[in-house]
């Protein structure tokens, strides 16, 4: 028999669910040229040589598409940092993957000349992986198992290496300064169907073994000793987790550039509603996290149309304010 509560946030991931193919509809309606709905709707379903239908298939359904992937990897990714740090201001950069990233694409523009989005996202799905694995071994070196806090510490470390690794770079060749600050900021914009094809096998591999995940993840949050009462395998449980936020870091890293705040709130804002059942937050996480990033891109759209603000510095400026007042009111901070 389904419960009360288990009915009533069943029907809240069908609602999210719903708000999400709405602002989907609304990403690839808005823009410098803004489309009614009814002509999006038919163009979905019945390409032409129009314009608008063209302007639908070749720019406004790749970067919808793409912002559905990078929002629920990051989502995803938050939500187990927070579950495997057991610290709900966790972020998937706390393990150093959104710099390893950018480490890996100033290598690639300044040592290699790669000029192209394209080009940057292997590089930066690369240096993502490097990172997160680099954090991993440090975090369980020695005889000690690799404990919430010294991956924190590992990642930490590496963090402040690479960004001085990155600062030395970029200062030292303008060349590379110039194209790396276009990528860093964050952006949905300009990025083909290709990419969301070469990145899809691995967000959905990470989506899926992160869902895996959750009843695991709720095993080990009641501590090390009662999750293994339970049946869970704390270092298996890690291991996996610290892989599946690697394949969604590093893809959404690689695909978009480092965009931060919706792995941080996201996840943190859903667990007022679903509680700690990771079989829950994961899934709502999943879905809500492209609902606020389509909608940062659609409103920094509106902005400066005709022209635009990327969806990392709308998703920056909007989320920070509300995020310390959401911390401030919990009392997860002092005051």
């Amino acid at each position: 028999m389904i419960s009360a509560g288990s009915a009533t946030r069943g029907a809240g991931l069908l609602g999210a669910c719903g708000v999400l193919v709405l602002v989907c509809l609304l990403s690839i309606a808005v823009g410098a040229r803004s489309i009614p709905l009814p002509e999006v709707w038919q163009a979905l379903w019945s390409p032409s040589d129009s314009t608008e239908s063209l302007v639908i298939h070749d720019l406004r359904i790749p970067r919808t598409l793409l912002g559905l992937g990078v929002g629920a990897a990051l989502g995803l990714a938050g939500a187990l940092m927070q579950a495997l740090t057991r610290n709900p201001l966790a972020d998937p950069g706390l393990l150093g993957v959104n710099l390893g990233a950018s480490a890996a694409v100033v290598i690639g523009i300044g040592w290699f000349g790669v000029g192209a989005a394209s080009g940057y996202v292997w590089f930066a799905f690369a240096g993502a992986a490097a990172a997160s694995v680099l954090v991993f071994l440090l975090g369980s070196a020695g005889r000690r198992a690799a404990t919430p806090e010294r991956l924190v510490l590992a990642g930490v470390a590496i963090s402040a290496a690479l960004s001085a690794f990155i600062s030395t770079v970029v200062l030292l060749d303008n060349k590379t300064f110039d194209q790396f600050r276009y990528w860093v900021v964050g952006a949905l914009a300009g990025r083909k169907m290709s990419t969301v094809i070469e990145l899809a096998p691995f967000l959905l591999a990470g989506i899926v073994l992160a869902l895996l995940l959750a009843r695991s993840l709720n095993a080990i949050a009641l501590g090390e000793e009662a999750g293994r009462a339970l049946g869970a395998d704390i270092g298996r449980t890690r291991a996996l987790g610290a892989v599946a936020i690697t394949l969604l870091c590093g893809a959404a890293t690689a695909a978009a550039g480092p965009i931060g705040f919706v792995g941080l709130a996201v996840p943190h804002m859903v667990r007022g509603f679903t509680g700690p059942d990771q079989r829950w937050l994961l899934p709502y996480s999943m879905v809500l996290s492209p609902v606020l990033l389509l909608a940062a891109d659609i409103l920094g759209r509106i902005l400066l149309s005709p022209g635009e603000l990327e969806v990392g510095v709308v998703t920056a400026f909007l989320g920070a304010p509300v995020f310390i007042l959401l911390v401030r009111r919990r009392k997860l901070v002092a005051a």
